[in-house]
C-alpha cells in the first residue's frame, strides 16, 4: 500500500501568510504543518510515499523533507500540480507512482488526534473498494457531509447548505486501482475543480465504499480560524502527554 499527500493549492485563505511559503509549511505548535500527515502515514506502516504539490513555493518541501530520512524513509517521492485543478485532480498524478496497489490519500492540512492506523488495517482487511474517515462536527456546511443510512453511506454532498447530516468527510482516503478509471471520468464542478466528492460517489454507487468515525478530535488548518484551532488543540495534547 502506498500514500499520498496532497499539499497544493495556493492557500489564499491564508495570505499574507501564504505570500512567503506554501501553507502545508506553516507551523502548527513545535512542527510544520506537512508533519501530521507524514507521520499519520509512516505510523500506518506506510513507507513509500508521494507528495503533491505545485506553485511557487514547491521547492521548500524539498528543502525541508529531503528523502523522509527523518521519518525512517529511503526515498520521499514528489509531483508537481500546475493550476488548481481540486483535490482529485491532484491525486490523478500519482497513478504511475501507486500503479495497480491500493492508496491512502491525506489532506496535507489535515490534523488528527488520533492515530489511522487502525482504520487503515481495517481497509487492508477489507475486500475491495474505497474506505473514508468521517467525523461529526458543529459546521458541516463547510465540508463534504455523509449522509448514512442503514449502517452505511448513501450519499455525499460538497458543502451543502442543507446537510442532511452533522457528519463531515474528513481528508483520509483510501482507494483500490479502480480510482484511476473513476478520476478519467469526471467532468470539472461549479467550482471548474474536479472534486473528489464525486469520486466517493462513484464508489457508493458501486456498492463498496465503507468508513469508519473519527474518534478524538480533527480538524483542518486551512483558514486562520482553523489553524488557530489546531494549534491549540496539539498544544493541549502536548501538555496532557507531558503531564
Amino acid at each position: 500500500m502506498k500514500g499520498i499527500i496532497l499539499a497544493g493549492g495556493l492557500g489564499s485563505r491564508l495570505f499574507p501568510l501564504t505570500k512567503i511559503t506554501n501553507k502545508h509549511l506553516l507551523p502548527v505548535f513545535d512542527r510544520p504543518m506537512i508533519y501530521y500527515p507524514m507521520q499519520q502515514l509512516v505510523d500506518s506502516g506506510i513507507r513509500e510515499i508521494m507528495l503533491v504539490t505545485g506553485g511557487t513555493f514547491a521547492g521548500h518541501f524539498l528543502n525541508l523533507l529531503e528523502n523522509g530520512n527523518e521519518f525512517g524513509m529511503k526515498h520521499l517521492h514528489y509531483a508537481f500540480q500546475k493550476g488548481e485543478g481540486g483535490i482529485a485532480d491532484a491525486l490523478k498524478l500519482a497513478e504511475d507512482f501507486v500503479e495497480d496497489q491500493r492508496c491512502v490519500v491525506i489532506l496535507g492540512d489535515n490534523i488528527f488526534q488520533n492515530s489511522i492506523a487502525p482504520a487503515v488495517e481495517r481497509y487492508r482487511q477489507q475486500k475491495d473498494g474505497a474506505r473514508i474517515l468521517i467525523k461529526e462536527v458543529p459546521d458541516p456546511e463547510r465540508f463534504g457531509v455523509a449522509e448514512l443510512r442503514d449502517g452505511r453511506v448513501a450519499g455525499i454532498e460538497e458543502k451543502p447548505a442543507a446537510p442532511k447530516s452533522n457528519f463531515a468527510v474528513t481528508g483520509v482516503y483510501m482507494y483500490d486501482s479502480h480510482v484511476w478509471e473513476i478520476v478519467k471520468t469526471l467532468k470539472p464542478s461549479k467550482r471548474n475543480e474536479l472534486e473528489i466528492t464525486d469520486v466517493n460517489n462513484a464508489y457508493i454507487a458501486r456498492g463498496n465504499l465503507c468508513y469508519d468515525v473519527v474518534e478524538g478530535w480533527w480538524t483542518d488548518a486551512g483558514t486562520f480560524e482553523s489553524l488557530q484551532r489546531a494549534n491549540q488543540l496539539v498544544s493541549e495534547g502536548m501538555r496532557r502527554d507531558d503531564d
